[in-house]
C-alpha cells in the first residue's frame, strides 16, 4: 500500500492500548485540571509531551472557531494557549444561501486576507458550495437539476467572480475546499443524484476559477469518511481539476473505535492510499469529537495519524460538541490536544508535500513506531507502541474470505447545518513557556488579528451535523 504507516499489535486491544498511554502521559503532564483551554489558565505541559517534530516541523495546522473577523482574533488565542506553536491556517466558509454569498463578500474575506499576509507562510482555506440554498434538503430530483445546470454552465460566471475577487483580496493562493462531503445527503451540492453530471460540473468551476489572471488557487476534494450516501470514489471529478484529496473526519458513529474509522471502506486508509495513486497531498479540512463524548484515546490516535501521514494541512472543528478548546465539554481530550501540539514549530503552509509512492507494506515485526515520550519509555522498555492495521474489504468484492459489508443502519453524516448560536471567546490563560523551550511564537501580529476583527461580522456558512445540545458558531456545518 502507498504510503502506508503500518502500526503492529499482537492483540486486537492494542490501538486502545497505545491511545490510553499518549492520554495518560499527556494528562500527567498537565496536572489534574479538567478544564478545556477556553475555561481557566492550565499548567504549561513539558516539552517532552509533544512528540518530536520532523525535519520540516508539525505540519501546518489550525482550527474553525468562528467566521469572519471573530475567527480571525482566535486565531491568536488559540497560538498563546499552545505555548507559540505557530498557528498557520486560517479556515472559514462561504455561506451557501444566495450566489450573491457565494461570490464572496469583502466584509467576511478581508479579516482573512490581512491575517494570511501579515505573516509568510500562512495558509487561507475557504469552504466553497457549489450550489446556492445548500441547506434546503431539496429531493435528488431537484438536486439532479442543478447538477445539470451547473454541467451546462449555468453557473460559472458566479465562480468567475469568487475568484477575481479573491485574488483582488490577496487570497489568490487560497486552498478551495469546493463542494466538500458531496458524498453525504444534507447538502444540495452533493453528488449522489447525477455523479457524472456532478464531475462535470466541478471541471467547469474549477476551469472557471483558474481562468482569472494571478490565480494560483488549490482544490481540496474533501468527502466525508466511509460510505456515506455513495462511495466517494465514483465523485472524483480527476486528477487535473484536483490538487489535494481530504476527508472531513469525526469521532462517529457512536462505539466505532479508530482502528474502524482507518479500515472502513473509504475510510482514512484508504484516502491515503487513493492520494498516493493519483500523486496528490491529503489534508483534513474538519475532524474532531462527536458521538463518542469526550474522548482522549481518539484525539492521540488521531493527531498521531495526522502527524505520521503528512497532510498539507489540517484544522479541528473547535466549537462544541466537537472542539478542545472555545468548547470546554471535553476537558480530557482538551489536555491531549495541546499536550500533543504544545511549543512545537511547524512546517511552511506552502512547503511541498512529500512524493507518496507506492511500496510494499512491512511484514510482521516491522512496524512505524508512534512516537513516546521520555516518561513512557521509562515504563515501557522498549520504546514503541504499534498498532497493525488491515483494511477491510469493500462491499461487493470477491476474495476467498468473504468481504466486511459496509454497514446498512442509518449513520449519522456530518454534513447536517449546525445551530446558529456562536461560541464565546474563550478565557486568554497565562502560559508560561515550558522549561527548556523557546518563549511563545505570538509575533507581534498577534494583536493586530484581534485589531482586524473589529470591522466585519461572523457570515454564516457550512460545517458538521450537531446535536440538539450542540453550540456552534454563526457558520459551517460539517
Amino acid at each position: 500500500m502507498a504510503d502506508r504507516h503500518q502500526w503492529w499489535t499482537r492483540a486486537a486491544a492494542a490501538g486502545a492500548v497505545a491511545a490510553l498511554l499518549l492520554s495518560w502521559a499527556t494528562a500527567t503532564a498537565l496536572g489534574d485540571d479538567s478544564s478545556s483551554g477556553g475555561a481557566r489558565p492550565q499548567a504549561a505541559p513539558t516539552a517532552s509531551a509533544a512528540p518530536a517534530a520532523d525535519a520540516t516541523g508539525l505540519p501546518p495546522f489550525g482550527a474553525f472557531t468562528d467566521s469572519g473577523a471573530q475567527g480571525v482574533a482566535n486565531l491568536a488565542g488559540l497560538q498563546r494557549w499552545l505555548g507559540g506553536t505557530p498557528v498557520r491556517v486560517g479556515h472559514t466558509y462561504l455561506p451557501g444561501d444566495t450566489w450573491q454569498d457565494i461570490e464572496g463578500d469583502d466584509d467576511l474575506l478581508t479579516p482573512w486576507a490581512d491575517w494570511t499576509k501579515a505573516e509568510p507562510g500562512r495558509m487561507f482555506v475557504l469552504n466553497v458550495p457549489m450550489q446556492q440554498d445548500n441547506e434546503a434538503h431539496l429531493s435528488d430530483g431537484e438536486v439532479a437539476q442543478l447538477i445539470r445546470q451547473g454541467a451546462d454552465g449555468e453557473d460559472d460566471a458566479h465562480f468567475t467572480r469568487l475568484a477575481q475577487r479573491l485574488v483582488r483580496l490577496g487570497l489568490q493562493n487560497a486552498v478551495v475546499v469546493l463542494g466538500w462531503e458531496m458524498n453525504g445527503t444534507t447538502y444540495s451540492h452533493r453528488c449522489g443524484p447525477d455523479p457524472d453530471g456532478w464531475k462535470i460540473y466541478w471541471n467547469r468551476i474549477v476551469a472557471a476559477m483558474r481562468a482569472v489572471p494571478g490565480q494560483h488557487f488549490r482544490f481540496d476534494f474533501a468527502p466525508n469518511r466511509g460510505q456515506d450516501a455513495i462511495a466517494w470514489t465514483q465523485c472524483y471529478p480527476g486528477d487535473s481539476s484536483v490538487d489535494v484529496i481530504g476527508m472531513d473526519s469525526y469521532d462517529q458513529p457512536a462505539g466505532e473505535s479508530f482502528y474502524q474509522q482507518v479500515t472502513e471502506p473509504y475510510g482514512l486508509q484508504e484516502q491515503v492510499d487513493f492520494a498516493a495513486e493519483h500523486k496528490k497531498a491529503i489534508s483534513y479540512p474538519e475532524w474532531g469529537l462527536f458521538r463518542n463524548g469526550d474522548d482522549p484515546d481518539y484525539m492521540s490516535l488521531m493527531l498521531t495519524w495526522i502527524i505520521t501521514h503528512h497532510p498539507l494541512y489540517q484544522t479541528l472543528t473547535d466549537y462544541c460538541p466537537h472542539g478542545v478548546w472555545t468548547c470546554d465539554q471535553n476537558p480530557e481530550s482538551s489536555k491531549v490536544y495541546r499536550a500533543l501540539l504544545y511549543a512545537q514549530q511547524t512546517a511552511a503552509a506552502f512547503a511541498a508535500p512529500p512524493a507518496r509512492t507506492p511500496s510494499p507494506a512491512p511484514t510482521d515485526g516491522t512496524c512505524t513506531p508512534m512516537r513516546l515520550t521520555a516518561q513512557m519509555r521509562k515504563e515501557y522498555a522498549s520504546g514503541e507502541v504499534c498498532v497493525h492495521l488491515t483494511p477491510k474489504q469493500r462491499p461487493g468484492q470477491s476474495d476467498a474470505q468473504p468481504a466486511t459489508p459496509t454497514p446498512q443502519t442509518e449513520q449519522p453524516s456530518p454534513d447536517e447545518p449546525s445551530p446558529q448560536s456562536a461560541p464565546q471567546t474563550p478565557e486568554e490563560p497565562t502560559v508560561p513557556a515550558p522549561e527548556g523551550t523557546a518563549a511563545p511564537q505570538d509575533g507581534s501580529s498577534a494583536e493586530g488579528d484581534a485589531s482586524a476583527g473589529e470591522s466585519s461580522g461572523a457570515a454564516t456558512g457550512e460545517g458538521p451535523e450537531e446535536t440538539d445540545t450542540a453550540q456552534a458558531p454563526a457558520s459551517p456545518t460539517s
